[in-house]
């Protein structure tokens, strides 16, 4: 059983005289991925590896969301990776790079940029009529996570329509 989480960059700032790519968190951002943080943390839910854009918000975004893991006792801080290939990409480029580059991990996270997170989401999920299918139908806000769990042995086997979409969390629908 393999758990694939994506997740895409919390709330970004538009300051002017930056590229895309240079855009930090707005204060939003600064405090919602904390909370996801610690969300994904009490499922159970922190990954082995983590595959990141590089651009300064998804970077930004899992720096506050590893500090998070690194205040608890009892959580792992996962290997990370950080990939210019995600900056923007595609569905079909994203599950490329998380299949190839995931290893041995039974959980993986994706932080990175919509559209690309959205569609693949939605394609790699089973259809189904539950809560979380249709909040994710809907939209893939910032700072949100769809968790996919697949019965697969290799993350090679990665395919659409094999994931089971057990929850999609966004930070609006926290408890705080």
């Amino acid at each position: 059983m393999k758990t694939l989480i994506l997740f895409r960059h919390a709330k970004s700032d538009h300051p002017g005289g930056t590229t895309d790519h240079e855009r930090p968190l707005a204060s939003r951002g600064r405090r919602d991925a904390p909370a996801m943080a610690r969300w994904l943390a009490e499922r159970g839910l922190v990954p082995g590896k983590v595959l990141c854009s590089d651009s300064v918000r998804t970077r930004q975004t899992l720096a506050l969301m590893v500090d998070e893991w690194g205040e608890m006792d009892d959580v792992t801080t996962p290997s990370i990776g950080y990939r210019p290939g995600l900056y923007l990409a595609s569905a079909v480029r994203i599950l490329s790079l998380a299949a190839a580059e995931a290893g041995d991990a039974d959980s993986v996270m994706v932080v990175g940029h919509n559209p690309g997170m959205h569609d693949l989401a939605q394609a790699l999920a089973e259809p189904a009529a539950t809560p979380a299918h249709r909040r994710l139908a809907r939209k893939f806000p910032t700072a949100a996570a769809a968790v996919l769990s697949f019965d697969i042995a290799r993350w090679e086997e990665l395919a659409t329509r094999r994931g089971e979409l057990s929850t999609f969390m966004r930070p609006r629908d926290l408890d705080r």
